[in-house]
């Protein structure tokens, strides 16, 4: 069969569409390809999000929390000339020692560790950039179609009243354009929800990735500043603890090195678990949009 006999049969199979059913089936999906594709972006941010999660990260702080406060700065306090002559002082040193190594292990593992995550999330959050982008993109529009069916919905009704007014006008196309604009009612009220929500899984998915980012600049700045400084002090310490010279030993840079490490690690902690909040945040308007979409879909 040629081409153009092809087209023939397809134009008889075709049934012919009225202008009335044509604006009835663009008063009830107006706006279906922005729904459609908001539906993708929404599955595709979904499983970005959770590949970026907080809970990597949380892991290595938390090993790092539970041995920091093992070590027993008392063990370097002067025990008195007895303690020196039956090697009480050189035995207590040696058992600061292998703490401070102890936490110095765990300590000298975290940039590798940190970075591995790091670099297993960065695909997933470069990704997740984009899609947001799209998001945007996509709901503006469908904002912008709304607006455009508002208009046209008022100019449509002021024309229904101008025909009801007018003698003879026809009732059943009065009654069939009303119920068409009834029918755009419910279909923009479907869209403005879905637009509401996609603005809110922006909003949300942002406000989780700045968060993200602002975690990961301040695990960078603790690992070169106050865990290096920490290495510093405290192998200095040990050093010197190991081979019994405690007598006179200034113990409290070390102290504060110690104390700064875990304040700051307390605040990274905290760090994770707001972020653990906002991802949860996104986790729920993600399923709130999927919702609205079905509903519009």
């Amino acid at each position: 069969m040629t081409p153009a006999k092809l087209a023939q049969v397809a134009a008889k199979a075709r049934a012919p569409v009225s202008p009335a059913a044509f604006l009835d089936q663009m008063a009830a999906d107006a706006g279906h390809q922005h729904v459609r594709r908001l539906s993708e972006l929404r599955v595709d941010l979904q499983r970005q999000a959770v590949a970026s999660r907080a809970a990597a990260f949380q892991p290595l702080l938390e090993g790092l929390a539970q041995v920091l406060p093992t070590l027993d700065f008392s063990l370097l306090q002067p025990k008195g000339l007895w303690a020196a002559v039956t090697g009480k002082s050189r035995n207590a040193g040696a058992g600061f020692a292998a703490q401070v190594e102890d936490i110095e292990a765990v300590i000298k593992a975290l940039p590798a560790a940190v970075a591995a995550v790091q670099q297993a999330q960065q695909p997933h959050a470069s990704a997740c950039d984009r899609t947001m982008v799209e998001l945007e993109v996509e709901y503006r529009a469908l904002d912008k179609m709304i607006d455009q069916g508002a208009r046209w919905l008022q100019d449509m009704r002021n024309q229904l009243k101008t025909r009801e007014a007018q003698a003879g006008a026809d009732p059943q196309a009065i009654r069939a354009d009303a119920a068409r604009c009834e029918t755009l009612v419910t279909r923009l009220k479907l869209l403005r929800a879905a637009v509401a929500a996609s603005q809110q899984v922006h909003q949300q998915a942002r406000a989780a990735a700045d968060r993200r980012q602002a975690l990961r600049a301040a695990l960078h700045k603790t690992v070169g500043g106050e865990a290096r400084e920490w290495r510093s002090r405290l192998g200095t310490l040990a050093g010197a603890a190991a081979e019994g010279k405690t007598s006179g030993l200034n113990l409290d840079d070390a102290r504060d090195a110690h104390g700064h490490l875990r304040k700051r690690l307390d605040q990274l902690l905290a760090e994770c678990e707001q972020l653990r909040t906002q991802e949860d945040s996104l986790a729920h308007c993600l399923e709130t949009l999927g919702e609205q979409l079905s509903a519009a879909a």
